[in-house]
């Protein structure tokens, strides 16, 4: 059986570093409200330089070298963003050409804070259905381009950043202790657009637009959702909250976090949590948590990975992988 085996991992994050207390100059807001409410206390802000595209060649190098890996092994590129270079062609198209990959093909995908999950779900269907050997999954975005800095309940949540992880094809047993993707559950409810979307676009309003958000009713919705899809997960292959042996949920508010994954029974020694230094970053949130964890240490070979996300639209996953 061909399983999804993660080869390499690497993140990319803007010079920049905005902490709490710049805000108390811009809006009317603490550094102790803030990190009461959310768990954040820095976050990295993109200079003019700084794009999503540079940004995800940056990580995408980084996963590379960690794959042992060129360009040139790659077949595919798929870039999990909501704040695109363009609007089009894909940015995951620009990033191929600054990696200098010559081949294969490469495409961007939209489920904004869920992007990487559903990203790495439909790499692992073409890697199990043969069209690629090796991909680069990349969640990058630069949010603070589409942020109204005069909005308090939004301006503090997000950061900038990017991850990427290069999957391969290997042979497995076909049972729950091959290393790769195990299994995934995504889901969406357009009903709920209007809690958490930007207000402008090019076929609406021709222009950019600024992130909105109804805060109360995406946390009301986040918990109920996130464990949905895992415990979907959970049942399509056995495993239990004890067996996780990491779990890498989107790094969007720590009390939904925490909710969530004392709601599944999962212990909190267990859970990687990075929104204190990185914020929201949307299809960056998992990457970036899983570099992390991975570069100090935490995440092992063999270790059972569980990832989750949840955004506007809204859109929600979860992916269970043997790393």
């Amino acid at each position: 059986m061909i399983r999804s085996v993660v080869r390499g991992i690497g993140s990319a994050l803007p010079r920049r570093i905005m902490k709490n207390a710049e805000f108390e100059k811009l809006v009317d807001t603490t550094d102790e409200w803030i990190v009461q409410r959310t768990g954040i206390r820095q976050r990295h802000i993109a200079s003019e330089d700084e794009t999503t595209a540079s940004l995800g060649e940056a990580a995408a190098r980084a996963a590379l070298d960690s794959a042992g890996l060129t360009a040139d092994d790659i077949d595919m590129i798929i870039l999990a963003t909501s704040t695109p270079n363009n609007t089009f062609p894909a940015t995951a198209v620009e990033i191929q050409e600054r990696l200098g990959m010559r081949g294969g093909f490469a495409f961007d995908m939209q489920a904004v804070c869920s992007g990487f999950v559903y990203a790495i779900t439909t790499a692992d269907l073409y890697i199990r259905g043969g069209q690629a050997k090796r991909m680069l999954v990349i969640g990058a975005e630069t949010f603070s381009r589409i942020l109204d800095w005069n909005d308090r309940t939004t301006c503090v949540l997000f950061g900038d950043g990017a991850g990427a992880v290069v999957l391969e094809a290997q042979e497995g047993e076909g049972s729950l202790d091959d290393r790769g993707i195990l299994a995934a559950s995504l889901r969406s409810d357009g009903s709920q657009r209007d809690k958490l979307y930007v207000d402008g676009g090019p076929s609406t309003t021709c222009t950019v637009g600024h992130l909105r958000m109804q805060g109360r009713e995406v946390f009301k919705h986040a918990v109920g959702m996130i464990t949905d899809v895992i415990e979907d997960v959970f049942a399509k292959t056995g495993i239990t909250a004890d067996d996780i042996d990491w779990f890498v949920p989107h790094q969007a508010n720590r009390r939904i976090i925490d909710a969530s994954a004392k709601k599944l029974g999962i212990a909190e020694e267990k859970v990687v949590i990075t929104v204190d230094r990185h914020g929201n970053t949307s299809a960056a949130s998992v990457p970036l948590a899983l570099s992390v964890a991975v570069e100090n240490g935490q995440i092992k070979k063999g270790d059972l990975v569980l990832l989750e996300a949840m955004g506007g639209g809204f859109t929600w996953g979860a992916v269970l992988v043997r790393w």
